[in-house]
This record gives structure tokens, sequence and C-alpha cells, in this order.
């Protein structure tokens, strides 16, 4: 929470999620915040969006400059052919670990549903293909590191990611493209233990962007009793 926001302002207002959960808040009190990172329209109307408290009443263009100053090194890539509807997962789940960036392969058009607006506060590059990709990454010096459960995979569980990477993800079924996997530095597999053949897309996707925070992001101190 902002210094400059009152805690009595940041009360729960009614939004429907689909869930009946109650997230947002109402109109702020009186007098304003002279802070030019406020929106007015929300300060007299309430804030409802799918953002963190301390975000509550910020314009969209002073968060993404706020994530702008501690964003993660790794880039999240992810081949649309299909209009995979897990991409909106994956998306999300970039926003809530910080990728650096978001790269559709493929298709321009993506299913947004699924990343409950969190695309906003992103920013998100396309490629028509993945040789362009590949071509992006090798000019930035990232290694594309693919992830999916192919015959020859190093295990995701006993790989050091590195520090500076995209992330590369198949869509839900056919996983990575042979193209893909030609131009991958080297393809990470996530070990299961179950009878399915493959986990969602979106799954795989958190859990190889987890992996990487556990091994690089600074983990914050969990609040005092």
């Amino acid at each position: 929470m902002s210094s400059e926001t009152p805690a009595e302002a940041l009360e729960p207002v009614q939004y429907d999620d689909g869930f009946g959960t109650e997230i947002g808040v109402g109109p702020h009190s009186e007098p304003w915040p002279e802070d030019q990172r406020y929106d007015p329209e929300l300060l007299a109307a309430g804030d409802r969006r799918n953002v963190a408290d301390q975000y509550r009443y910020w314009t969209r263009e002073a968060i993404v400059a706020d994530l702008d100053t501690r964003r993660h090194d790794f880039h999240v890539a992810v081949e649309n052919w299909g209009h995979d509807f897990n991409i909106g997962s994956v998306v999300r789940t970039a926003n809530a670990f910080l990728a650096k960036e978001i790269h559709i392969v493929g298709r321009r058009r993506w299913n947004r549903r699924g990343a409950m607006v969190t695309d906003r506060y992103q920013h998100v590059r396309h490629h028509p293909d993945t040789e362009t990709l590949t071509a992006w990454a090798a000019a930035e010096g990232l290694p594309i590191i693919g992830i999916d459960n192919l015959p020859g995979a190093v295990p995701l569980e006993r790989t050091e990611l590195p520090r500076r990477c995209v992330l590369l993800f198949g869509q839900e079924g056919p996983g990575l493209t042979e193209e893909a996997r030609a131009h991958a530095a080297m393809v990470c597999s996530i070990a299961q233990f179950g009878s399915t053949r493959s986990i969602n897309a979106g799954a795989a996707a958190a859990i190889a962007m987890h992996a990487w925070v556990q091994r690089y992001a600074r983990i914050p101190e969990p609040p005092a009793r």
C-alpha cells in the first residue's frame, strides 16, 4: 500500500470475478493524493482491477513503469499456431513471476481470456515464426530453453536454468514444433509420476518459471506475526 493511500480508503467492494470474490476498492476518500501516478477517474469511481494493493488507483502506465524497474531476466515465448486457450494462462503466470517480456510465436491473435488483463502490464512481442524469434534471441545473447517432455530432454529438476534466457513453450497437445526443438539450446522435461501422458501447458509453464524464480529471484521475507 502506498504511504499516500490511507487504509480506510482500501475497503473491499464486490467484484464479479466468476467466483463471487470481494476484491477492489471503492472511491478514494478526499483529499486525493497529488502524486502523478494516481488516476483521477479511479480515485473518483473506485479501482476494481486485478492488481496488487500497492497499485490501487495507479494509472496503467505508472504500474508498468514501476514493474519495469525490477523485471526478471527471463523471457517467456509461446508457440501460437492453433489459437491455444492456454496462452492466456501462460501470460498471467509470466506477469505473476515478472518476466522481462512475453513473445507470441506464429499467429498474432491469441486467446486473451485466461490472461485476466495481465497482458496490459507486460511487454508483448510478436514473431511470425520460430526462426525470427531465434534471430532476435541470438542478437540479445539469450539462449532458448524449450520445455517439453521429449526423448533426450534433460530433467528440469536437475538442471540449472541460465539467468538470462527465453523459456519456450509449445501448444497444448502437440507441444514444441520440430522447428522449435531445432532452435532450442536445450529442452527440459518436467518429471511426472501418474498415468497421464502430459500436464496442462499452462501448468508446465508455471512450473518452469517457478524453477527460475527459486534459483534467481529475491524472495521477500514473510510478514512478522
